[in-house]
């Protein structure tokens, strides 16, 4: 019995406070921290005239929240037709600077541009290249409001015609399935208005046609093919550098696909491979108008006694 009121005792000690042992005391609870506004005012960068004002904008907000708040206030100027600036004449800010990390104070003030039309750069590459394929093809098959009529709808007699539209066409219809396959685009913009310069293309109405051998025509053609196929195996390793969505940029380095090794000695080899057929055809071009200028200079001497002695067949001093 001793034991067992022992016991009860003990626990009952063991459960029950002593007395006058102190209370823990409870934590206070945290005061949130205080927030502190910004007031933000949207300036014309050329008439300095108020166009926005924005009060209790968070802290870290950043320029693009700053635009989009802009853009509710007026529909006509969305994010990415607007430039932010802190002066007047400065560099507009990023989209990704954060308010709170900008030179301002709790109240900031920025300079709006208007940037013009803005068209995506998916959209800009697809009309680069949908512009001068459709524009090529006019010449082509030589529409009737840029042919005189008996050469409407008329074809070439001659075979070199034919194998430079199927590459030319080959070529951009190559580059609008890459557009919308392959390369993956941030999402800036560009002003509308340069579309027009960049998709355009000039095109002889009349074209001078030499005679071509047939192995200079499968030369030219076997350069062709291997620069197109180089210039896509470039644009699939550029494109597995970036996942979808990410903005983290990477080295690229060669792969086991021998047209990337060029990648060892090139930084953009997707430019070298369009350039070398450009080149290779420049030369040639270059090197038969050098002959016909030689020998037109050469008769001029002969025809001329009076003729000025500064001038030279094809370059200035040098040809």
């Amino acid at each position: 019995m001793d034991v067992l009121a022992l016991e009860a005792k003990g626990v009952k000690s063991e459960s029950s406070p002593a007395l006058g042992a102190s209370k823990p005391r409870s934590k206070a609870p945290k005061k949130p921290k205080r927030i502190v506004y910004f007031e933000v005012e949207i300036l014309d960068g050329k008439t300095r005239e108020k166009l926005l004002l924005l009060d209790k904008v968070e802290p870290s907000a950043t320029i693009l929240d700053i635009k989009s708040m802009f853009h509710k206030s007026n529909q006509r100027w969305y994010p990415a037709r607007q430039s932010l600036c802190l002066d007047p004449k400065g560099k507009p800010l990023k989209d990704e600077d954060v308010l709170q990390q900008l030179p301002v104070g709790t109240t900031a003030t920025f300079y709006f541009r208007d940037l013009g039309a803005q068209i995506s750069w998916g959209k800009v590459f697809l009309a680069e290249c949908v512009g001068p394929l459709f524009i090529y093809l006019m010449f082509y098959f030589r529409l009737p409001f840029i042919y005189a009529p008996k050469y409407d709808f008329t074809t070439s007699k001659h075979w070199v015609v034919h194998i430079a539209c199927l590459c030319h066409s080959f070529h951009y219809i190559k580059r609008i399935l890459e557009t919308l396959f392959v390369h993956r685009f941030c999402h800036g913009t560009m002003p509308l208005r340069n579309i027009f310069k960049i998709s355009s293309a000039v095109n002889p109405s009349v074209c001078l046609i030499t005679d071509y051998g047939e192995q200079q025509v499968k030369t030219a053609l076997g350069i062709f093919l291997f620069c197109q196929l180089g210039n896509f195996s470039i644009h699939v390793v550029l494109r597995n550098l970036k996942p979808p969505g990410s903005k983290i940029k990477k080295i690229p380095y060669p792969t086991k696909n021998p047209f990337t090794w060029i990648f060892t000695v090139v930084s953009c080899p997707n430019y070298t491979y369009e350039c070398v057929p450009v080149a290779f055809f420049t030369i040639i071009g270059f090197v038969q108008m050098t002959v016909w200028a030689r020998g037109k200079h050469r008769s001029y001497l002969k025809e001329f006694k009076e003729y000025p002695t500064l001038r030279s067949p094809i370059l200035p001093f040098i040809l």
